[in-house]
């Protein structure tokens, strides 16, 4: 898949543009790329593509999140359907199309798939360098045989003319001496909008059978144990939105470092000769190889020495890495010699 543009070029404006103007580009951009006005095989997607960049910037929480952590920040945070409410479409566009609007151009509310969730476990080295994970999903996809449109092929659905496409009908409803208009899912098409009269023999109309798909994607580096999502890679709905696949993360215990955000913590062991006399010590980093760490002599337990940028990368657009802090634990032996206990003598007494 091509990676998403940034939003703030997408839209032609500088980080720093206020919501007004943020509002105003948006408007001239969607007028120009609109399906029903821009007739090219490109403008759908254009329009789109502006039509997520606003719903994103036009909001002070979902463009902080985008500001912070960019796009991963935002689908880990929001299904599409959420990216996509209280932006206020409705008012920008009304009096221009009829009908409403739909950010995917279409006149009636589409309807949208469910969220697949698999669990995905790693190891902390997969944090630090990153991942491609490999998966097989077995969900709702589209017909082969009618390629989603569940018709016979050759054949195609006609317009409902209960609800003249609109998937609702207006009754009325008398409540003692009141009366109200309500809107109802349509009984003829069912709330589709239209009606299969020759249904595809495979999938008996529905437009999508079971079936199973691979798709491959990146645990990002810095990742941490939570829920991620991968839009559209859902269960699929014929003429609606794909849902979301949700990647519960786990990142396995390690067992020499300890995580905290970005930064490890790390043991090391010394004899307590080793700590009274000071010395230069070897110290693993995580994914192979080692560095060297002055100690003083006289160190004391639990005494603490930082690797700078040795720890795991930090989310968000700034990138770096946190650091390593290496505890200094100080070994005292349960069993001496006699030797040894007669050395401890001469030196508890010269002290």
């Amino acid at each position: 898949m091509a990676a998403k543009r940034d939003y703030y070029e997408v839209l032609g404006v500088s980080r720093t543009a206020g919501t007004d103007e943020i509002k105003s580009q948006y408007r001239k951009l969607a007028l120009k790329f609109h399906p029903d006005r821009n007739k090219s095989n490109t403008a759908q997607e254009h329009f789109k593509e502006i039509t997520e960049a606003y719903a994103v910037l036009s909001d002070t929480q979902k463009r902080s999140v985008y500001d912070q952590s960019g796009h991963a920040g935002v689908n880990g945070q929001y299904s599409q359907e959420d990216i996509f409410s209280g932006s206020g479409f409705g008012d920008i566009f009304q009096n221009i199309f009829s009908g409403g609007f739909d950010p995917f151009g279409g006149g009636r509310r589409q309807d949208r798939g469910q969220d697949i969730m698999r669990e995905v476990t790693v190891d902390l080295e997969d944090v630090l360098h990153g991942k491609t994970i490999h998966m097989s999903l077995d969900k709702e996809v589209a017909c082969n045989g009618c390629n989603g449109s569940g018709c016979t092929p050759g054949t195609t659905r006609r317009r409902c003319r209960t609800c003249q496409g609109h998937g609702q009908i207006r009754k009325t409803r008398q409540m003692g001496f009141a009366s109200f208009v309500v809107m109802d899912t349509c009984p003829k098409c069912r709330g589709n909008g239209a009606i299969t009269e020759h249904p595809c023999n495979r999938c008996r109309g529905s437009g999508h059978t079971r079936g199973t798909q691979s798709i491959e994607f990146e645990i990002p580096k810095g990742s941490e144990t939570a829920d991620y999502r991968i839009g559209g890679e859902g269960h699929e709905i014929p003429g609606g939105v794909n849902g979301d696949l949700i990647v519960r993360l786990q990142v396995r215990r390690h067992p020499v470092f300890r995580r905290d955000g970005s930064d490890l913590h790390y043991d090391h062991h010394v004899s307590m000769v080793d700590a009274a006399l000071g010395g230069k010590f070897d110290i693993p980093l995580l994914g192979g190889g080692k560095t060297t760490v002055k100690v003083d002599a006289g160190t004391q337990p639990n005494f603490i020495t930082t690797i700078r940028g040795k720890g795991l990368p930090k989310d968000g657009k700034w990138g770096g890495r946190g650091d390593m802090h290496a505890r200094i634990v100080v070994d005292i032996p349960k069993k001496l010699s006699r030797k040894q206990k007669r050395l401890l003598e001469e030196f508890r007494y010269a002290y």
